[in-house]
């Protein structure tokens, strides 16, 4: 067992069986040893590889997504181009790079990065010099808001809850001989799931994430009230249905009570949750990867690369492409949605 499963084990012992996402929020972000706190997980030596790093086209498509929407809705000055959860800030810098030559977009822009971890931080900062950082989307400043979120939402703790005849029994993390180990709470009503009662049955698990609603919300209000829009690409459904907690280490699945602090824990995204949370901010439909970045112009942004790569290079380059967009790979998984003002269009490549 590591050092946080003992820990947890012996708060257990103290306190009773805890939920599952205060499970995840001390194995992704305890300050000694959260997975996120303690080490950068991320590119071909790390736990698992987010787009940006599997290729620079990721990045630079979606900087010029924002910055073609900056300029639909007129070009506002002092605007916030935000990312939140920026990994090592490898897409921020290709959003950068990208968007140079759009005229004055950077004169108009600062770059502000949300994210907790200060391991991740300092890379950031080795990329991004001059950005400022933020624990909370609530510290944003109050201007228009061009915001990225890639693979952000996924790593939000979740509760889960399994629907009875009597209520729902929520999923809790306890012991049993000395390891951790799942068990069920009493079946209960319970009051944010009502709405899941006519598309559920008996035995069915729905997922809960209890921190979407305020980020999302926050976001909806700051875009409807001063402009702006986010791009939300993660990978999930419209609606939560079934267990896909997982647990990845060295790029493996595992069980998730193992290694508690060692292994990155996610789940999918409800994207209908965040749709929920929009107000009079408007939403995108909802669009796989693959289409988006094709509507982007994936494909003619990877043939103008290719003449300048051989051997390996060239075919790694390939192999990214057809990572990104094919629906077998990350093209169908991997979903996009948009909150825009209900006075503006969707970003490119999305639709209302």
């Amino acid at each position: 067992m590591t050092a946080l499963g003992d820990l947890l084990i012996a708060r257990i012992a103290r306190t009773g069986p805890i939920s599952l996402a205060d499970y995840m929020a001390d194995c992704l972000m305890h300050p000694q040893h959260g997975y996120y706190a303690t080490r950068d997980p991320f590119g071909a030596t790390g736990d698992f590889i987010t787009a940006p790093e599997i290729s620079q086209m990721f990045g630079e498509l979606v900087g010029l997504a924002l910055a073609q929407a900056w300029m639909d809705q007129g070009q506002p000055t002092g605007i916030v181009l935000a990312e939140l959860g920026p990994g090592r800030g490898t897409l921020m810098a290709d959003a950068l790079r990208a968007t140079k030559a759009v005229p004055g977009f950077h004169d108009a822009l600062s770059v502000h990065l949300v994210e907790t971890s200060p391991t991740l931080r300092k890379a950031q900062a080795a990329l991004i010099p001059d950005a400022t950082w933020h624990d909370s989307v609530s510290t944003l400043p109050d201007a228009p808001l061009f915001l990225i979120a890639n693979e952000f939402f996924d790593a939000l703790p979740i509760r889960q809850f399994i629907r009875d005849a009597d209520g729902w029994r929520e999923k809790m993390v306890g012991v049993s001989d000395g390891a951790l180990s799942m068990g069920l709470s009493a079946a209960a009503p319970i009051a944010l799931l009502e709405d899941r009662l006519s598309d559920t049955n008996d035995g069915d698990l729905v997922e809960h994430c209890p921190a979407l609603p305020f980020i999302a919300s926050s976001i909806s209000t700051m875009i409807e009230a001063q402009g702006g829009c986010a791009l939300i690409i993660d990978y999930g459904d419209w609606v939560s249905l079934g267990d896909t907690l997982q647990a990845l280490k060295a790029q493996e699945h595992i069980d998730p009570l193992t290694t508690p602090g060692e292994a990155d824990l996610t789940a999918h995204v409800d994207f209908a949750a965040i749709a929920a949370q929009t107000g009079a901010a408007k939403f995108s439909r909802l669009t796989g990867q693959g289409v988006f970045l094709e509507r982007l112009g994936i494909t003619q942004r990877a043939q103008t690369l290719a003449p300048k790569l051989s051997g390996d290079t060239l075919t790694s380059h390939i192999a990214a492409h057809r990572r990104l967009t094919h629906p077998a790979e990350m093209g169908e998984l991997f979903k996009v949605i948009s909150i825009y003002p209900s006075t503006a269009t969707p970003p490119p490549g999305l639709e209302p």
